[in-house]
């Protein structure tokens, strides 16, 4: 198997060089990598960053663009690489000390082998600039809690309900966005709805930018440790204890596949319990004092919907939020607008949790019936395939398809029975449709 050997920079003073073949791979190249991380905004943070956090952000950066360069099928199997990075570090005796479950958690991420090897280097010209800005700013902007919000619809029930659960804690809402512009329209629609409604301080959302130029590999399973990275490091500048709120539903954080094809790690693992607590774990270790969280880790997708806490926001805003795997495809067919595909498996999950929550679909989808082209009729019969299949007697077993589950496992099951029904629901509707 080829062996994918990279030399990570993160500025142009790195003269680092290892004997062996690699690809130089400078993150502060903009014809090489993109990332707005360092942006006006963070002066009005109360303190600079923890090494640790610093390191963990350029750790995911740099992962996020090796598995964006790398294309699988030259992997095992056409599928899994060997990837080597060496990363230079702030904190080397922590990472060294924490190299294994680091891999670990690379490898069950995005179902590769990982190697990192670790350098030591000191704080950058930028990161010594910025430091000096945000200790001297006058205008501070503290804050409780940090939630993720990718525009999606749970990541706007997320914030509605972290708004109202919690009125009295000022949250950090922090987005990102890639490539096509389609996730980006789609969280600009979303903060506006809800400044107006909740007058928010500007200042309580963070959004950032990251690309890998010339990224062929479309897989890109390793993309939630970088969404997660930005919040972590945003919340070491509080020095205290914080909760990160990473909302996704139980069902879909689950990653049980429907068939056997789409078994392992083609499907992604953001949110799988296996990896929230390894990745909870790593950041015990190195004493960055950020509790992980997922409020609706025993909810689907229509449960989050029903039980929402401002469900006049949500309805109102409903095609504002973007589930889609590739909102972007329709312009492959010279459509202007982005939509949801309708076909795919988030957006499967959506349409049958609207569904069951029993509201009005405003959303705007490319494909209701599964009619366009074979990938949608290939999707319709792996899911049907896998309603054919599903046993409820075997869901304590199905739900360790994806990574070990030891806690907690009754909860688990139910979620994953009650995401299947709603699944089988919206199913059977579109086979009666069909049919007429």
């Amino acid at each position: 198997m080829i062996q994918n050997e990279l030399l990570i920079r993160i500025d142009s003073e790195d003269t680092y060089k290892v004997e062996n073949d690699y690809i130089d791979y400078n993150l502060s190249d903009n014809s090489i990598f993109t990332y707005t991380f360092w942006d006006k905004n963070l002066k009005s943070l109360p303190n600079f960053f923890s090494d640790e956090g610093l390191d963990l952000f350029y750790i995911s950066l740099s992962v996020f663009g090796a598995d964006r360069i790398l294309l699988r099928d030259y992997g095992e199997n056409a599928w899994k690489r060997n990837i080597k990075l060496h990363i230079p570090v702030l904190s080397i005796q922590k990472w060294e000390q924490n190299k294994a479950l680091i891999e670990s958690i690379l490898n069950f991420l995005s179902g590769d082998n990982w190697e990192i090897e670790f350098r030591e280097r000191g704080l950058t010209k930028k990161e010594r600039q910025f430091k000096e800005e945000i200790l001297k700013a006058e205008e501070k902007y503290e804050y409780e809690k940090l939630c993720m919000f990718s525009g999606g619809l749970d990541s706007f029930i997320g914030v509605i309900d972290a708004i109202e659960n919690y009125p009295d804690d000022k949250t950090l809402f922090v987005s990102h966005y890639g490539g096509g512009k389609g996730v980006r329209e789609y969280q600009n629609a979303l903060f506006t709805s809800l400044n107006e409604t909740y007058n928010l301080d500007s200042h309580a959302f963070y959004s950032f930018y990251a690309s890998a130029k010339n990224g062929i590999e479309d897989t890109t399973r390793t993309r939630s440790l970088m969404f997660f990275a930005h919040a972590i490091l945003l919340g070491t500048a509080m020095q205290k204890r914080m909760t990160l709120l990473i909302p996704e539903n139980g069902y879909i954080s689950l990653n049980i596949p429907l068939t056997n094809s789409r078994l392992g790690s083609s499907s992604t693992r953001t949110t799988h319990p296996y990896y929230m607590k390894l990745l909870q774990n790593l950041l015990t270790n190195l004493n960055i004092n950020i509790n992980l969280e997922n409020p609706y880790q025993f909810k689907t997708k229509g449960e989050m919907i029903i039980e929402c806490q401002n469900i006049d926001l949500l309805n109102k805003n409903l095609a504002n939020t973007m589930s889609c795997s590739h909102p972007d495809l329709g312009r492959l067919y010279g459509e202007s607008n982005t939509a949801h595909c309708g076909t795919c498996l988030p957006c499967t999950i959506r349409r049958a949790s609207i569904r069951k929550a029993n509201i009005l679909d405003t959303s705007t989808y490319r494909d209701l019936y599964f009619e366009h082209g074979p990938t949608a009729r290939m999707n319709l019969m792996s899911y049907n395939m896998g309603l054919q299949k599903y046993n409820k007697k075997y869901s304590f077993m199905n739900i360790q398809n994806s990574g070990p589950i030891s806690t907690n496992i009754s909860e688990f099951v139910k979620v994953y029975d009650r995401g299947m029904a709603e699944l089988k629901a919206l199913l059977e509707s579109i086979h009666e449709q069909i049919s007429l």
